[in-house]
């Protein structure tokens, strides 16, 4: 049943561009014992402090949850030898290489988790696909000692400026519950503000097919589909995050 709203949600984001729901109109944002908020999710203990968003709220679409979309914390993955008869050759991949480790995840399954938290090569990683914006890129979760884990807000913003104004999917952290828009490449709220998104250095991924995997990368370990899991009650949070916001911000 959690599959078949997703698939629906999907298909809703894809045939009604022209009639996102505007957040604020919908009552997405709200105040509470002197906090500005935003709505995270059905448990009160979601919903996300915005005291120090600087973005136009009449500017967000959406507001499903924060835990709508399965985004993976311990993805699992299969051979290329095995996922060989998945995929056509035309098919399109997300994939990184570290220290002798190829990974691939394929944009059909990043439609529906929005993001995968992985490591390669020792490397702590997110890969992430926007189909509103139709970018998918790999980042870093490393900020000096601090690991992040990230998934999607359940809204999108869209600035007139920016991308020509196109839409885009907004992310947030589990571990500050910061907000993160990958159009600007940063923290737009919360204790984390400023920071940068770090991606992957640019000859360590790239945006292919799966023919190329095939033939450039036989050793790599391809993302099965059809992943899902619990979402976590609690987190552990990361409360100082001075020197993080130092080393990484502007």
């Amino acid at each position: 049943m959690k599959a078949l709203s997703i698939i629906f949600i999907l298909g809703s984001i894809i045939t009604g561009i022209a009639q996102r729901p505007v957040a604020k109109d919908n009552g997405k944002f709200f105040d509470e014992n002197g906090r500005r908020m935003l709505y995270g999710g059905e448990s009160a203990q979601e919903h996300f402090v915005i005291d120090n968003l600087d973005l136009v709220e009449e500017q967000f679409h959406y507001g499903i949850g924060r835990e709508r979309f399965p985004a993976l914390l311990k993805p699992e993955f299969e051979s290329v030898a095995s996922a060989d008869m998945r995929w056509n050759d035309g098919d399109r991949f997300l994939v990184a290489q570290k220290n002798g480790e190829v990974k691939a995840y394929s944009v059909k399954d990043l439609t529906r988790h929005e993001v995968v938290n992985d490591v390669i090569g020792g490397e702590a990683i997110f890969a992430a696909y926007c189909i509103l914006a139709d970018l998918g890129a790999i980042y870093k979760r490393t900020y000096g000692d601090t690991t992040l884990t990230f998934a999607v807000s359940g809204y999108t913003y869209f600035d007139p400026k920016i991308w020509n104004g196109m839409d885009g999917f907004i992310l947030w952290d589990r571990d500050t519950e910061s907000l993160w828009w990958p159009l600007i490449d940063k923290a737009v709220s919360g204790s984390l503000k400023e920071v940068k998104l770090r991606k992957l250095e640019g000859d360590l991924w790239e945006d292919t097919n799966w023919a190329a995997i095939r033939e450039r990368f036989p050793q790599a370990r391809v993302m099965l589909p059809d992943q899902d899991y619990e979402r976590p009650k609690e987190w552990k949070k990361v409360k100082d995050v001075t020197d993080l916001v130092q080393q990484f911000s502007n």
